[in-house]
């Protein structure tokens, strides 16, 4: 049976501007449209209350630039590469001091994402890391158990810890050729990128539209303010959503034929006349803009450092110049806004851990790349191509990591600003000290590759979204998983903590996904069911971990390989892991749903037509958008601030 292939989305070339049907047809740039629809399925209700659509906003979606030939039927089969293209995503922004969740969501800043001590950075000398360590690892364990008993809580300290976190070094501490020359000591007068975005010739970027009146708005609109910045395709848009003219854009880029797909805004440096943005795009190259001057700089330029799509892109949490980009070819890769591109030569990556000798992906601390050759399998390793104590910082890249040989889609920093969560499209969650360079943990999903990771406010869970159209639940420091999430049909792409509905029992979540479902999920260890497969011994256990312990021992006796360990005996005292204890396995197994905890969730409701990318939570509202560029506010409930029950089962 012959199945023809679907149109194309554009169905002639004269649609943006070629010559077609004997003349020749104007392209004709549309404007972001503001709705406010209403009805019962504008609406969703959960426990605390209703929550209803207040605006939709609809992004203009530019298409194809018009010196790009269109792709005439497409083949449906066809498994060449496309465009790599990521819908709309968001960064919202307010440049005055937002006010912090509730004070029953804080906790002791020492707590915070500590349960990896293990391998974790030594402490700051004005650090108690001891006694605040081993109360983490107990609530830790209690709290897996379904007996939350943490007692430090301290109403003074928020949950959420400043890019200078206390006690955590900076990004490359230690490497004097990191430390920037001549900081300013004026806030306002940071320095800028070189080039001027409205008289740029460049054939990178097509066009710039800035409001006629941005100076204007600029000084009038409120100091607590909502900004957004919108990446669609080839359009990236400045938006103000404290203004009622939201839907008219401060600055739009239209590029030529690159599509922007990650974003991200340097929290560290704004004020109300600097703001550091940086974008990774579809050919591989990075732009540092700053908006209100209007100025950029074009990193990677032409791929010289990477040449694949960069899929996610942040700035480092408490550094000024630094930022981490994660291409597709598997490679996390650390740039310096300020430094000129150069390529990476063979005998830097030899020096620093690429070369035969250096079997582990490991670099010494004083970054000379010393191999400590010890059979550990390399594939579940980091492949430090260049350190960050590399004596090299002159020119980007200040350093590359080779994780693996598929893409990376997501990473996330924890809140401790001392971990970093990589999800990649080989089905990997890996938990990497970036600060140290090293890998601690490797976990799988069910099936699949994994899409989205986030961690929770407090840094004791990860989630993870992906292709088995699930959401799971990690817990890094019990190295376990603690449940999986089943209530979308279709692949997860954004997850995300809500942190006005958390507290130090419960946990409220949202994700979105493929089937164009918002999902909500309450989460609490103690309400979780134990599968029935589950043995009455594992039952009595207190602690998750200890499901996969016995399975970890087990399966340690039968492969008795150095291969699939993590460290050798001689690193592990290092680690302060007692030798005569069993090594930990280096990837853990893929638990069986027959031994995992299964959470449904509180709401599941289909809110647009389109597959939603991204998702977030502002004291106010929800808000999602979709790949076609629909950008929804949902309300929360208006009845004041919603009290969260205690759902937690003995």
């Amino acid at each position: 049976m012959f199945v023809l292939p679907p149109p194309p989305r554009y169905p002639n070339p004269s649609a943006y501007g070629a010559v077609g049907a004997g003349h020749v047809v104007t392209m004709i740039e549309t404007n972001n449209v503001l709705k406010n629809p209403t009805g019962p399925e504008y609406q969703f209700l959960v426990g605390e209350g209703l929550y209803a659509l207040k605006e939709d906003l609809h992004l203009a979606t530019p298409p194809p630039h018009p010196s790009e030939a269109p792709v005439i039927n497409p083949n449906p089969l066809a498994t060449t590469p496309q465009p790599a293209t990521a819908g709309s995503k968001l960064s919202l922004i307010n440049l005055d001091v937002r006010p912090l969740p509730p004070a029953f969501y804080r906790v002791s800043s020492n707590a915070s994402g500590q349960g990896l001590q293990q391998n974790s950075i030594q402490e700051h000398p004005d650090e108690h890391s001891h006694s605040s360590t081993e109360k983490l690892r107990e609530s830790s364990s209690e709290f897996a158990g379904g007996r939350n008993t943490n007692s430090s809580i301290d109403t003074q300290q928020p949950l959420y810890q400043p890019s200078a976190s206390a006690g955590t070094p900076a990004f490359g501490e230690g490497n004097t050729l990191l430390t920037p020359a001549n900081p300013p000591k004026d806030a306002s007068k940071r320095r800028k990128p070189k080039n001027n975005m409205t008289k740029s010739n460049s054939s990178f970027i097509s066009r710039v539209i800035i409001h006629e009146t941005l100076s204007k708005r600029l000084q009038e609109r409120a100091s607590d303010g909502l900004f957004a910045f919108a990446n669609i395709n080839r359009a990236f848009q400045w938006l103000d959503l404290s203004s009622p003219q939201k839907a008219e854009y401060l600055t739009k880029i239209l590029f030529t034929k690159a599509h922007c797909l990650c974003h991200d805004v340097n929290r560290m440096t704004k004020n109300p006349t600097h703001i550091d943005v940086i974008m990774g795009f579809s050919t591989g190259e990075i732009i540092w803009w700053e908006p209100i001057s209007q100025r950029y700089t074009r990193l990677n330029k032409n791929g010289i450092i990477n040449g694949t799509p960069v899929s996610e892109i942040r700035w480092i949490p408490g550094s000024e110049n630094l930022f981490l980009a994660a291409h597709m070819d598997g490679s996390l890769v650390v740039y310096d806004k300020e430094k000129e591109d150069a390529i990476l030569s063979a005998e830097e990556e030899l020096s620093n851990g690429a070369g035969p000798a250096h079997q582990n992906g490991e670099t010494a601390s004083d970054g000379s790349g010393a191999a400590k050759a010890n059979g550990v399998n390399h594939s579940s390793q980091i492949q430090i191509n260049k350190s960050v104590h590399s004596k090299n910082q002159k020119t980007n890249p200040v350093a590359v990591w080779k994780l693996s040989n598929q893409r990376i889609n997501a990473f996330a920093f924890s809140p401790d600003n001392r971990h970093l969560a990589v999800v990649s499209e080989d089905g990997s969650l890996r938990i990497i000290d970036y600060l140290k360079e090293e890998l601690l943990d490797l976990f799988y999903s069910y099936y699949g590759g994994l899409i989205c990771v986030c961690w929770s406010p407090d840094g004791k869970y990860v989630l993870t979204g992906g292709q088995d159209d699930l959401i799971s639940i990690w817990c890094p420091s019990e190295a376990a998983l603690i449940a999986r999430c089943q209530g979308h049909h279709s692949w997860v792409t954004s997850v995300a903590f809500d942190p006005w509905r958390c507290d130090e029992k419960n946990y409220r979540f949202g994700s979105v996904g493929e089937d164009c479902r918002i999902c909500l999920w309450d989460f609490s260890v103690g309400m979780l069911h134990r599968p029935k497969a589950v043995s009455v011994r594992q039952q009595r256990v207190g602690s998750v971990s200890s499901r996969l312990a016995g399975l970890s021992l087990q399966r340690a006796e039968t492969q008795n390989t150095s291969g699939s360990r993590l460290r050798s005996d001689s690193n592990l005292s290092a680690m302060g892991i007692d030798e005569e204890k069993p090594e930990k396995l280096f990837p853990h197994p893929v638990e069986p749903r027959s031994r995992t905890a299964m959470l449904p969730p509180v709401l599941s409701k289909t809110v647009d037509a389109d597959p939603l990318c991204w998702l977030d939570f502002t004291e106010d509202a929800i808000i999602t958008s979709c790949k076609s560029g629909h950008v929804r506010t949902w309300n929360r409930p208006s009845d004041g601030s919603p009290q969260i029950t205690d759902k937690t089962e003995a």
